[in-house]
Parts: structure tokens; C-alpha cells; sequence
């Protein structure tokens, strides 16, 4: 009796962890300057509903972030100009390889959704590009997918970028030797902020996108924005995806948007992508049951 008590527990147990293993996972990659914190409201709401999902911190993000010494209060912002950040050394492959352990650890417990955010979008096409037979669907949110650009300067270069606002953020000016894009997101000047708002929050109250710029880091390689960074048809390609069309997008602005998404279906015409429009600035969808309904309806495509 013991025994027959014993197999059907380990067949619940099996059970169990087999319908576990068909929910698909979702892996989430920030944007520049940003981290996996940035992701918090979503993979909470998420996990509520449910749902597995995991924040990645890419590469001298997060934890492994560089606060320059020039950066902290009392700024000094002639050594915050030529101070070094080991960012520098930062590329895009180092991203990819990150995110790669990470989706080949997730993947032991079924599909994977790799949704990439703004800058994140780069990123997503690298790994899709490495193993696309371990991802069921990528979502880029209002994210940089270049496929007949090869990378992000270059489609800044487009005019459907010229509206951005990311024109109007004023960068510290560090020399290209440097190798790093720097932002202080600690800045007092009021155009600053009004700046930062309007690329980041669009019309979000003040003290929401407050609490944003103090969750942001000032380095990023700049590298990353330089890279060839195309989804490759044979490889990328292969993946069903979604693009999520944020309408009041400041910095990725909508016409940019729409310009990467009619490249990347003529790059593969027999995978176009599903495209989702929503009311958001380029941090997102205010309300996260947005996000999450949106994520959900991916799920349930990978079932």
C-alpha cells in the first residue's frame, strides 16, 4: 500500500512539474543606462498571474554597475567628462553570451519568450541570432530591431528618427576615445529634467519620472549603439515575433518604429510581425496589467 501511495504522489509530482515544464518563461532584457529593477512592476505582475519570468542585468549593469567617483554628490563635472568606466570594454557579444546562459538555463523548463526593451532590442537580436531554436517568440517593446540598418546609429541616422527626443537629452560630453556614453540622470538643471521627461516619461507626473532617473546608471558602452546588430533572416528570422508599438513614444518615435518593423517583414516576408499598438511612452504602458495582458497573449501563443 505504502508503495502504490508512493507512485501516485511521484505521478502528481510528475505531473505537476510537466505542466511547468510546458509554461513558457519569459526573459527580460533593459534598455541603456537601466537594469533588471527597471523590470520589477512587470515581472511582479507576472508572477501574480502566474507566469515564470526572469530580469537579466546585462553585463556592468546592476550589480556589476560603475558609479563614477565624479558622479556622486558633490558632482564634479569636469572629472565626470573624462572620467574612465570599464563599460567601455563592454560589447555587444559580451551582452549576447550573457543572455544566452541565461535563456539555455530556462529553456530545461520549456519555451522561452526573450522580450527586449528600447536598447534591449540589440541585444535580443544577438542571441536570437546565436540559438533560435531555444526561443518561441521575442517581443521587442518599442525596442531597436536593425535589419537592413546595421545598427542603432544608423537608424538614428533615418528621417524617421529626427523627432527623437534623445537628440534633445543632453549627454555629457565625454571624448570618443572614452568609449562611453554618459548621462547625469543626478543632474539639478531643470532643462535636464524637462529633457529626461519628455524622452523617458512623455506626459508621467514628475515625481514618477523622478523616481525613474534615480533607478538609472550614467554608463553605457558605447559600443553597444555602434554595433552590426541585424537579425540574420536564416536565424532570427526563424522566430515568431510581436512588436510592441508604443503611440507616444518620444525617443523611438513611432514613424522609427514603423520604419523597423516594414524592414524586418521584408527582411522575412514569411514571418511578419504581430503588432500591438499601445498608448505609452518609451518606458512603457503606465497601468502594468497592460504589460501583462500583452505578455499573457504571447503566452498562450507558445502553448
Amino acid at each position: 500500500m505504502s508503495n502504490l501511495t508512493g507512485g501516485g504522489a511521484a505521478n502528481d509530482r510528475a505531473r505537476a512539474g510537466g505542466h511547468r515544464r510546458g509554461a513558457p518563461t519569459f526573459v527580460l532584457v533593459h534598455g541603456a543606462g537601466s537594469n533588471s529593477y527597471g523590470w520589477s512592476p512587470v515581472l511582479r505582475e507576472l508572477g501574480m498571474r502566474g507566469h515564470r519570468a526572469v530580469a537579466v542585468d546585462l553585463p556592468g549593469h546592476g550589480t556589476g554597475a560603475y558609479f563614477p567617483l565624479s558622479y556622486q554628490v558633490p558632482q564634479d563635472p569636469e572629472r565626470l567628462r573624462t572620467e574612465p568606466s570599464p563599460i567601455a570594454r563592454v560589447t555587444l557579444e559580451d551582452f549576447a553570451a550573457h543572455v544566452v546562459g541565461v535563456v539555455r538555463a530556462v529553456h530545461r523548463n520549456g519555451p522561452v519568450v526573450l522580450v527586449g526593451q528600447s536598447l534591449g532590442g540589440v541585444t535580443v537580436n544577438a542571441v536570437a541570432n546565436q540559438v533560435p531554436e531555444l526561443i518561441s517568440h521575442l517581443v521587442y517593446a518599442s525596442a531597436f530591431c536593425p535589419t537592413r540598418h546595421d545598427s542603432v546609429t544608423q537608424l538614428m541616422t533615418t528621417p524617421e528618427a529626427a523627432t527623437s527626443s534623445l537628440f534633445r537629452l543632453a549627454a555629457v560630453q565625454t571624448p570618443p576615445e572614452l568609449g562611453v556614453n554618459r548621462v547625469n540622470w543626478r543632474s539639478a538643471d531643470p532643462a535636464f529634467f524637462a529633457a529626461a521627461k519628455e524622452a523617458l516619461g512623455g506626459d508621467l507626473p514628475d515625481a514618477e519620472v523622478r523616481a525613474l532617473l534615480n533607478i538609472l546608471e550614467p554608463d553605457e558602452s558605447a559600443a553597444i549603439g555602434s554595433a552590426d546588430a541585424r537579425g540574420l533572416p536564416e536565424k532570427w528570422g526563424r522566430v515568431p515575433r510581436t512588436f510592441l508599438r508604443f503611440t507616444e513614444d518620444r525617443s523611438i518615435p513611432p514613424a522609427l518604429q514603423d520604419l523597423m518593423i516594414r524592414e524586418a517583414d521584408g527582411t522575412t516576408p514569411h514571418n511578419p510581425f504581430r503588432v500591438r499598438s499601445l498608448a505609452a511612452p518609451h518606458i512603457g504602458p503606465r497601468d502594468v496589467a497592460v504589460w501583462g495582458d500583452e505578455l499573457e497573449q504571447v503566452a498562450g501563443m507558445c502553448r
